[in-house]
């Protein structure tokens, strides 16, 4: 599954032919580069390793980093991913991938991020619960979640039991997003439906056909 990495341009909606809208959102894919491709003896795939984004100031990349592009004769970039790919694939070193070439309009394709930071949440926004009756009897408790634990036997709270807490920064991968458009001029890809993360921030998009 190759990975590349992009950044959540934005959203907007399109219409089909029978009038239903549905979300759009554009991802821009960083400049790629490929430092090296590993053949894996004995096993069903290959690793890939590819830089992205060129680096503007050497002084915020580590030292251990900026030899490993050095003795591959790569030029500096800000990030690296490392993915399982297909036996077969003839990159080289300091190759581009062109976006055209592994993405089309039509594809399906995964899309992991970090969803947005809500801070700390209640059970009703967290945990979709319903909260309590807003009736007599329920004294200024309405949005409370009850009771946390049992008796004396255990006499303890399960871990994992859902409580009020931090809210969003998770990692999370939305599966089957259809390809609407590629521009590969502009490096950019427009995904039917939503991605996790804010505007500006990194995604990664999985390509399983590679």
């Amino acid at each position: 599954m190759l990975q590349l990495i992009g950044q959540k341009v934005g959203m907007t909606h399109i219409f089909a032919d029978d009038g239903s809208m549905s979300a759009l959102t554009f991802v821009k894919l960083y400049d790629n580069c490929v430092v090296d491709l590993k053949v894996n003896e004995g096993k069903e795939f290959d690793s890939l390793v590819l830089a992205f984004k060129k680096a503007e100031k050497a002084k915020k990349i580590s030292k251990a980093q900026i030899g490993s592009f050095n003795k591959k004769g790569v030029s500096i970039h800000e990030k690296i991913k490392e993915s399982r790919v297909k036996k077969g694939l003839e990159y080289k070193t300091n190759d581009i991938i062109d976006i055209d070439s592994v993405i089309k309009k039509g594809d399906m394709i995964s899309i992991s991020g970090v969803t947005i930071g809500k801070g700390f949440a209640g059970v009703m926004k967290r945990h979709n619960f319903a909260g309590l009756e807003a009736s007599h009897g329920v004294s200024i408790s309405h949005r409370s979640h009850g009771s946390t634990g049992q008796r004396q036997d255990p006499g303890k709270v399960f871990k994992g039991k859902k409580m009020a807490g931090h809210m969003g920064v998770d990692n999370v991968t939305v599966k089957n997003l259809k390809v609407e458009m590629v521009d590969k001029g502009q490096s950019i890809i427009a995904i039917r439906g939503a991605i996790p993360g804010n505007a500006g921030g990194d995604v990664v998009v999985k390509i399983a056909k590679i």
